[in-house]
């Protein structure tokens, strides 16, 4: 499963206890008191130049619903009236859940039989502590998803360090390089707790792992040992998404498949300022720029914004103009047990060759 994420930051932060900073999607919590705030100009290079390439544009298969239903590792049992009611691993947890406008299916006494419950701000940002009704559980407990173990842990931003959604992209991938017959080479920029970079190290690729938090790549490391993958090629990355990105091209460093998670606003590891709007055009043309000759995905996801996703579907379909592929893009969807409705969680686009 990569939400850890209701929204993954140049990186997520990882636990709490003094080993977490806020990890949203719509903001980088990686500076924290640690960095001072500095002025955008002091922080923005001159922007990359950008042309509207020639050449056809890719095909398009859209929209494009992901679906992730109920398994033995997780499930979202109910939601309504602004929360939802998760089932991970051998703990039921309450959180706050903005697009849940609906009313609970299911009766309150299954409500009210959860292990944790997440209380105070109810933002994706918002900082609160959890309440444990029953028994004071640890910080952190044994997960597992798809037979990688993992840990999950109650951070003091409502996430538990895994986005069951991304389940589709992460299948999709293990497909692309099963298929590909050949070594193939993963870029997984803000890539928080890993969990997408040990299915894709599982199935055979060499993985590069980048993340602006310290403390989430430590947890990212946590799970490769958990997981007991720990000879896989797996580099761990903490550096600013897009400068490792940019440095990448001039070296010469290419990629089969890239996956990118990036925040709507965050800061890097020394300051640095993304804004999605502003900066996703230039990174994504990086992306294009550090693909192999022979690339088979560009996987973008796009949490906590206020946008269509025909907007990411458009950029994507123009930067892979020339290059053949389809853009797929819709929304990544999970399906609750009890009365089947579809809670969406993001945008995503993907360009597949």
């Amino acid at each position: 499963m990569k939400p850890f994420r209701d929204k993954r930051r140049d990186s997520r932060p990882p636990a709490k206890g003094g080993i977490e900073q806020p990890r949203r999607r719509d903001a980088n919590p990686t500076a924290g008191p640690e960095t001072k705030p500095q002025d955008r100009s002091e922080q923005k290079a001159a922007p990359r130049p950008l042309s509207r390439r020639d050449g056809a544009l890719p095909a398009e298969h859209l929209p494009l619903i992901l679906e992730v239903g109920a398994n033995q590792d997780y499930a979202l049992l109910d939601s309504g009236a602004g929360e939802k009611l998760e089932q991970y691993g051998p703990y039921r947890i309450v959180r706050p859940e903005g697009q849940a406008i609906w009313q609970k299916a299911l009766p309150a006494r299954d409500w009210e039989r959860a292990d944790a419950i997440f209380t105070g701000d109810t933002d994706e940002e918002g900082i609160g502590r959890w309440r444990f009704p029953k028994t004071p559980l640890g910080e952190t407990w044994p997960m597992k998803h798809d037979g990688i173990d993992y840990l999950g842990r109650f951070t003091s931003f409502r996430h538990v360090g895994v986005f069951p959604e991304q389940a589709s992209h992460w299948d999709h991938m293990a497909g692309l390089i099963a298929a590909a017959k050949r070594p193939v080479k993963v870029l997984n920029l803000f890539g928080y707790t890993g969990l997408a970079s040990l299915v894709a190290a599982r199935a055979g690729a060499e993985v590069t792992h980048v993340d602006a938090s310290k403390k989430a790549i430590g947890w990212a490391r946590e799970n490769q040992e958990m997981a007991g993958l720990s000879q896989k090629p797996i580099r761990w990355i903490v550096d600013d998404a897009v400068k490792f990105a940019e440095r990448e091209e001039r070296r010469g460093s290419r990629y089969d498949i890239i996956l990118f998670d990036p925040p709507a606003y965050g800061r890097g590891p020394k300051g640095e300022v993304w804004q999605l709007f502003e900066d996703l055009p230039a990174l994504t043309d990086i992306c294009r720029a550090i693909l192999t000759p022979k690339p088979l995905a560009v996987v973008l996801t796009a949490y906590s914004i206020r946008a269509s996703f025909f907007a990411i579907h458009a950029l994507m379909r123009d930067t892979f103009a020339g290059m053949g592929g389809t853009v797929e893009s819709g929304e990544l969807i999970i399906r609750e047990k009890s009365a089947g409705r579809a809670l969406s969680t993001s945008l995503f686009s993907r360009w597949v060759a």
